[in-house]
């Protein structure tokens, strides 16, 4: 039996993906964008777009061309947005690579996804250098913060050079490479072309509405889908303030949430049990948390309800998809009452689902 949403289907959004997240920026004008939990530095939404369309002034007179692969080796950063839509911008695709990659793994990732160009920090870049080496071809590594002999991305912020006027399809252009180890365990490139994921964050709309109200925090990676769609491209797209953190450490989590005055949490069942079991937890005023979804694993639904109860919040949401899906199908809405317990959702609109048996 095939199951269908119950949402009215959304048009396909045929817009890449920087204009997509960042076409209204402007109307968001000094409205804090990104925050760097660590230090306070900010970003305004004038700040980002006009960040992003000078880095990809930069990348386009360095000689990078629509279709060429750019690879972002970075933990989570306020640079990490800017960089992303100035390489899309400047018609590249982004391939995005776990910042705890072995010099192997990344020369893999690099040769597999034909990438010409890296982007990293200044901490890794002696791992990125060694991958460069061992995949070749690497036409230029920058560094978002700063390290002798590297160009670092706070310089391209003064480029002069025009920005580039790219002619964008955004149903066949990749916008961004994901490596997804899927069922096999072998990392495997993922296409995901501007349509994929534009179109997939109006499908989330309903479920999850943001707004300048709201501030969320990124901790869990930009370089993994989840945190890509729903801790930077969603809320960026509604003029949201997004709270970064580089790692997740629970002291520095909890007191950036009391101290910043977090609305929204997306994490995964990990930080859920933390949460709910840690007794660090009640040294903190968490008492402006609306709403915890869940993702990317399982979630027992005892522990849900533990967390839910312990931080007085309404049920923890859960959320189902792959990075095939760009990545949501799934989500329980924030508005639902009382949804069952354990469940992962509804399905997003334009979704349909067949439930099979694994042994008929």
């Amino acid at each position: 039996m095939v199951f269908h949403s119950e949402y009215a289907d959304v048009p396909a959004v045929d817009t890449p993906i920087h204009e997509a997240v960042l076409g209204n920026a402007a109307d968001f004008g000094d409205t804090p964008a990104l925050i760097d939990g660590t230090n306070g530095m900010t970003v305004t939404y004038s700040q980002l777009d006009t960040f992003h369309r000078r880095i990809a002034a930069h990348l386009a007179e360095a000689g990078l061309r629509k279709g060429d692969v750019l690879a972002l080796h970075s933990p989570n950063t306020v640079a990490y947005p800017p960089v992303f839509y100035g390489a899309t911008r400047a018609g590249a695709t982004v391939t995005t690579i776990h910042p705890l990659a072995t010099p192997e793994e990344f020369a893999k990732q690099l040769q597999d996804s034909s990438a010409r160009w890296i982007v990293t920090v200044s901490p890794l870049l002696d791992v990125a250098r060694r991958a460069a080496e061992l995949a070749g071809g690497i036409q230029e590594i920058y560094v978002c913060d700063q390290a002798e002999g590297h160009t670092s991305v706070l310089d391209m912020l003064g480029s002069t050079a025009p920005e580039p006027e790219i002619t964008f399809d955004p149903a066949e252009d990749i916008a961004v490479l994901p490596y997804s180890s899927g069922t096999t365990g072998t990392p495997k490139g993922v296409m995901l072309t501007h349509r994929n994921i534009a179109t997939n964050l109006e499908q989330l709309r309903p479920f999850v509405p943001l707004g300048e109200r709201d501030r969320i925090l990124a901790v869990l990676p930009f370089f993994h889908i989840y945190g890509l769609t729903a801790l930077m491209n969603g809320p960026l797209r509604y003029g949201a303030t997004v709270v970064v953190l580089p790692r997740f450490d629970l002291a520095q989590f909890l007191e950036t949430i009391q101290d910043r005055r977090i609305a929204g949490l997306y994490v995964a069942p990990p930080i859920v049990l933390a949460l709910a079991k840690h007794p660090l937890v009640g040294e903190y005023d968490l008492s402006s948390l609306e709403y915890v979804l869940s993702a990317a694993a399982p979630l027992d639904a005892t522990l849900a309800a533990a967390c839910s109860d312990r931080l007085a919040v309404p049920s923890v949401r859960q959320g189902y998809g792959m990075t095939e899906l760009s990545p949501g199908c799934h989500v329980v809405p924030l508005d639902a009452e009382n949804p069952p317990p354990g469940t992962v959702g509804k399905l997003l609109p334009g979704t349909q689902m067949r439930i099979v048996s694994l042994t008929d």
